[in-house]
């Protein structure tokens, strides 16, 4: 109930200062508009500005203990208009803490004592730790002003337990394997809309981070591979020839190679015979970095051109348990789903030169690498695999904000299940998450697309991030066609990458890049509450033919697909777009010219979530 009012409350602001715009658009999005950060045409405005760092990463990580012990040297810029009098940071390692707030479940055996800092450095002056305030997964202190357009230096000595069970996107993957994430402190999100990012991490909601520059250095014990964002920038110095060699053939390679084999790994010709290595990765303009590692994981790689124009190529990499035998295929998938990125949807040169994707314990995305646990059906792997290489673009080349939108990217990487899974395997149609989006509509967990990820309830939580909005873009491509959709999408996409937009930047950029304004659809599908139910009102003779009356029950415009069937037996389709119920009319009327007897229509399709079918199929006498 709150929900809705608060959405009343934004309509009402948003129609008072913009009496164009449709769209109820809460006060701090008018604050920017006003302010010039960003644009009323979806543009980022003349004074649009983020924040920015250079972080150097020195992390020393045993896999026994499972102990990660590290520095942090960053180079934060404030680039934003604003005097900051106080830094927020970002402990995410701290969901295992002991009484910190989570709505994931840790077992006892996972508790810690969190994130502990031992030293705290800023401009060279040491910082009293008692100063520094940690709540959980947020951390802040109180500093000396950072005038707009200045930099300060930071260096933080810290360590922690990585957990070994509880896995929820990090922690132990088996005795001899490790998906390390969000294991560094981080400087939290500053922005034009909400300034400081103080959203708690919770183990449910994502992320939301800048964008930096990485240089990291992480130290293990020397029989094990390290997988990371960003470019191994030492490889001959970590691995033998042969295996440093295969990396080099792989990435100009369209073959799959096997960079690590079983006889490698059995002779023990993989890694440099050293006590420890040091592995060193460098990223640049990404808003997150991840390792992985591992002592007895295969590693399959291959490449491809990603963009014809200038014949850059992206290397794609999987690196899993010999045991698990749906990764042997995975390369393949994970090959496909980069090349249909670049080529069919959304025909956007794949951004970054590398993908791995680990096998892991959970089904979770970061900049270049995903965390994927091994599933049982091949139909799974697939859709799996493209749904998290997906999220590249959402929200890593495009970086939204998951904390309060988790829609922005879900949203994305389902319509990438739907519309690519298929292209692999052309036997497979992919209904993730339509029948919960029927069977769940109008209910009490039903709310508006535009509620904040955290106060999401029950099924909501799932259907509001993946499905509804998934079903949304889907169907503005169907009323568009897929080359205005295509245009309007890359419209947004070279507007936004590398930056921070949010859901008024979408739409409004979306209608500037297809010349439509289709504020009527937005508000009405990602605003508004209500069951989605279409029927069969009737079917009457014309001179012509016939008319056919459908209704909407709803608000929500949904496409209109039909099976006609003759008294000869034949049979036709017919479909019409979201644009029918643009008016706002609650019946329309549909013409069918023709000679024939029709006998029978039938009303629905696959993606078109209809929650009571019981009016889809009318006889006619």
């Amino acid at each position: 109930m709150k929900k809705i009012i608060l959405l009343s409350l934004f309509g009402i602001l948003g129609f008072t200062a913009y009496a164009q715009q449709t769209l109820p658009v809460p006060a701090e999005f008018q604050k920017a508009y006003a302010n010039g950060t960003r644009a009323i045409n979806g543009q980022p405005g003349p004074k649009y500005w983020q924040n920015t760092a250079d972080y150097t990463l020195k992390v020393d990580f045993n896999p026994s203990s499972r102990v990660l012990k590290g520095t942090v040297d960053v180079v934060y810029k404030n680039n934003s208009t604003d005097t900051l009098k106080e830094l927020w940071f970002k402990l995410y390692p701290n969901l295992y803490k002991k009484g910190a707030p989570r709505t994931s479940d840790i077992a006892a055996s996972d508790l810690t004592d969190g994130v502990q800092v031992s030293a705290f450095v800023l401009n060279g002056e040491v910082v009293p730790l008692n100063t520094l305030v940690i709540d959980a997964t947020n951390m802040h202190t109180s500093v000396p002003s950072i005038a707009p357009g200045k930099s300060v230096t930071l260096k933080v000595t810290y360590q922690y337990e990585l957990n070994k069970g509880s896995h929820t996107r990090t922690g132990q993957v088996d005795a001899g394997s490790h998906f390390v994430a969000y294991f560094f402190p981080r400087i939290a999100v500053y922005d034009d809309v909400d300034g400081w990012n103080k959203y708690p991490y919770t183990g449910d909601a994502e992320f939301y981070n800048d964008f930096c520059n990485f240089k990291a250095e992480i130290t293990v014990p020397g029989n094990f591979v390290i997988w990371a964002t960003g470019d191994l920038t030492n490889a001959k110095t970590v691995l033998t020839k042969q295996v440093a060699d295969r990396i080099a053939l792989a990435e100009k390679s369209d073959s799959v190679i096997n960079v690590i084999t079983k006889a490698d790994l059995e002779n023990k010709r993989v890694t440099k015979a050293l006590p420890f290595n040091t592995w060193k990765f460098d990223a640049k303009n990404v808003s997150d970095f991840v390792f992985a590692l591992s002592d007895h994981y295969l590693w399959k790689s291959t490449s491809l051109v990603v963009d014809p124009r200038t014949k850059r190529r992206t290397r794609v990499d999987a690196a899993f348990n010999p045991i698990h035998k749906d990764y042997f295929e995975v390369i393949d998938f994970a090959r496909q789903s980069v090349q249909l990125m670049s080529y069919e949807f959304p025909k956007w040169p794949y951004p970054y030169a590398h993908e791995t994707v680990f096998d892991g314990l959970d089904q979770m995305e970061y900049p270049m690498m995903v965390n994927d646990n091994p599933v049982a059906k091949r139909e799974d792997a697939i859709t799996l695999t493209v749904h998290e290489i997906f999220h590249t673009m959402f929200p890593f080349y495009m970086g939204t904000n998951e904390t309060k939108y988790g829609w922005m990217d879900e949203g994305w990487a389902t319509i990438s299940e739907w519309l690519l899974s298929p292209k692999i395997d052309t036997t497979m149609v992919d209904e993730y998450g339509i029948q919960p989006t029927a069977s769940s509509s109008g209910s009490k967990n039903d709310s508006p697309i535009m509620t904040l990820t955290p106060d999401l309830k029950g099924s909501g939580s799932f259907t509001n991030s993946y499905p509804k909005p998934a079903l949304g873009y889907l169907f503005v491509k169907d009323y568009l066609g897929d080359s205005l959709f295509t245009k309007a999408l890359h419209h947004y996409i070279s507007s936004w990458n590398g930056k921070h937009p949010m859901p008024f930047d979408f739409f409004y950029s979306m209608n500037e890049g297809s010349g439509k304004n289709m504020d009527w659809f937005w508000k009405r599908w990602f605003f508004d509450e209500g069951v989605t139910d279409l029927g069969i009102v009737a079917v009457d003779k014309t001179a012509g033919g016939y008319e056919i009356k459908i209704e909407n029950k709803s608000n929500k415009p949904m496409p209109v697909y039909l099976k006609l069937t003759y008294a000869d037996g034949s049979s036709k389709q017919m479909h019409e777009s979201i644009g029918v119920w643009e008016k706002g009319d609650k019946v329309i009327s549909l013409p069918v010219a023709t000679v024939k007897v029709l006998k029978n229509v039938l009303l629905g399709n696959t993606y078109v979530p209809d929650k009571d079918r019981s009016n889809n199929s009318f006889s006619v006498k």
